[in-house]
């Protein structure tokens, strides 16, 4: 990876993240591991030199999918920055989305120690969590591979940290849902109760807000009929069984010569994925991507003969 700013900037672009955003993650959570702006490592600058110079690796412990090897160079140029000193060299050797295996090298970085060692907890921190999540995700796309039904995320996201979560989510071949409250309208049970009926609901909303995409929850056929009547075009099928999701599919299907996208939700778990996949639903929503995934394990080593360092190039 570059370390021109520019560069940086383009990569995060191109992969769908604001790179302000980013650096607002990235400043924020080095704010707390130091302390605030102006915090210090008690332990690295007490007992590391600042004209030291070293070579690190990071490193995966386990096999899974990698996401967001560029917060690595992001996280040590911000603390370059707060030690004056110039931004470490970044080598990566591993491109999110790519499959790992316990002891691929995904980068080498060659820079201060104390720079190293200060950004090592909060790169890892959110490389590690994205990758979690990416590998989670990447089990549920093979699962639900040849059914004709992708995995969505959902809003069940880390507080700050949506867009990164989403954004790893993509790595792993899943796809996303609405980003928050403001870029699709979805018409829930509480919705509907508050309206008065889904009809009722979906009207108010296309009426307000008539270029916004409108979702529909529903949980009988009978609703996902009235949903279809009033207009809607995408159905969420909560919390229903096998037998009652193919029926709710043929039914819509039956229903209109429009094209209506169904995604399954609710409760759903891996070792059902493909089954709930193969009622010809569109989607699958699971909320566990980004709410329960758990972290890939990664690490960085400090290189203490050459800048070779251990283990296989990442895949």
């Amino acid at each position: 990876m570059s370390a021109d700013v520019g560069a940086v900037d383009a990569d995060l672009v191109a992969a769908g993240l604001d790179p302000d955003a980013v650096r607002d993650v990235v400043r924020r959570a080095l704010d707390e591991d130091l302390g605030g702006p102006d915090g210090v490592d008690v332990t690295s600058s007490a007992t590391i030199p600042l004209a030291q110079v070293s070579t690190a690796h990071a490193v995966a412990r386990a096999d899974g999918v990698l996401a967001g090897i560029a917060l690595f160079g992001l996280v040590w140029q911000d603390v370059a920055r707060r030690l004056r000193v110039p931004d470490p060299e970044v080598d990566v050797l591993a491109a999110d989305g790519s499959a790992l295996a316990r002891g691929d090298v995904l980068l080498r970085v060659r820079g201060a120690t104390q720079v190293l060692l200060v950004g090592e907890r909060t790169a890892l921190n959110l490389v590690c969590r994205m990758s979690g999540v990416a590998t989670h995700t990447r089990q549920w796309a093979q699962e639900l591979e040849g059914t004709g039904a992708m995995v969505l995320d959902t809003r069940k996201t880390t507080p700050g940290l949506r867009a990164l979560e989403k954004y790893a989510v993509r790595c792993g071949g899943g796809t996303n849902k609405r980003m928050g409250l403001y870029d699709v309208a979805m018409v829930k049970d509480n919705h509907k109760v508050a309206a008065g009926s889904v009809q009722a609901a979906y009207q108010a909303v296309r009426s307000r807000y008539p270029d916004v995409e409108v979702q529909v929850e529903v949980t009988t056929v009978d609703e996902a009929l009235e949903a279809v009547g009033a207009g809607a075009r995408f159905l969420l099928c909560d919390n229903m069984s096998v037998p009652l999701l193919r029926s709710t599919v043929e039914a819509v299907r039956a229903a209109t010569p429009d094209r209506v996208e169904i995604e399954g939700t609710g409760g759903l778990t891996l070792d059902r994925a493909r089954e709930y996949g193969q009622t010809g639903v569109d989607y699958l929503s699971v909320g566990a991507l980004t709410h329960s995934s758990p972290i890939l394990d990664l690490a960085l080593d400090l290189a203490l003969d050459s800048a070779e360092g251990p283990g296989r190039v990442g895949r």
